[in-house]
């Protein structure tokens, strides 16, 4: 069960339209909470509350700087995402080999 728990959460990453413009502003590169606020329009309890599941989910990373978090996103979180989802949404193939049957 835990695994579909980690799995729900990267996928809850992507499931608000408000996270997904700040992937998008984060895909120019590190933004400061600071300018994220501004150019979303929006308080920081809201921001927090967006990117604490951006960040728990791995597709995003922060770093303490100051008053101030800076985030961005995540290669490696990125990556795992992209694969989890090809894992997920790929069927199963059945290789028929000698006398018994492999699962690809």
């Amino acid at each position: 069960m835990a695994m579909y728990e980690e799995h729900a959460r990267v996928f809850k990453a992507f499931c608000d339209k408000k996270r997904l413009r700040i992937l998008e502003l984060l895909r120019g590169g590190e933004k400061c909470a600071c300018v994220l606020i501004e150019q979303l329009d929006m308080g920081q309890s809201a921001l927090s509350y967006h990117m604490k599941i951006l960040v728990e989910s791995g597709v995003v990373e922060s770093r303490q700087e100051g008053k101030w978090t800076h985030y961005k996103i995540s290669e490696k979180g990125s990556a795992y995402a992209g694969d989890l989802l090809k894992e997920l949404t790929t069927p199963n193939t059945i290789i028929k080999k000698g006398d018994g049957f492999l699962r690809a």
